[in-house]
């Protein structure tokens, strides 16, 4: 299930805007040019992953509840977070957005006007914390 929020009711700080660089430049700093999310608010999408979820061969557990699976993958700019049902969640350095676009299977999805209503449709605002939903 893919569902894309909309930020609307968050104010963002603006993003640094970079000069244009000439051509036969530094490739990663060409790469950091190029991945610079665009200004003002974007979409906020989000993932459904029902499996475990494992970074580096290392499986992923919530600090909080201890729960190994059933994660919502949430995606703002280049940041993915990732949420429990139990309503934790935390900035994982360790997804790319690239590695969350290669996630998606279809692009479009469900739209909500805030991430606290979507959180709160999709069941990950700690009302069903402790429990597997399938």
């Amino acid at each position: 299930m893919t569902l894309v929020l909309r930020i609307t009711d968050r104010l963002t700080e603006p993003t640094p805007v970079l000069p244009a660089l000439p051509a036969g430049t530094d490739p990663l700093l060409q790469l950091q040019y190029e991945t610079q999310p665009p200004d003002g608010p974007g979409p906020t999408r989000c993932l459904s992953h029902p499996r475990e979820l494992a970074l580096r061969g290392i499986p992923v557990l919530c600090t909080a509840c201890r729960a190994r699976r059933d994660w919502l993958l949430i995606n703002h700019g280049r940041n993915v977070w990732i949420c429990c049902r139990c309503s934790n969640q935390w900035l994982e350095p360790e997804i790319s957005r690239a590695d969350f676009d290669a996630l998606i299977a279809i692009p479009d999805g469900t739209t909500y006007p805030s991430v606290e209503q979507g959180l709160t449709a999709l069941g990950f605002d700690g009302a069903f914390a402790g429990t597997y939903l399938e």
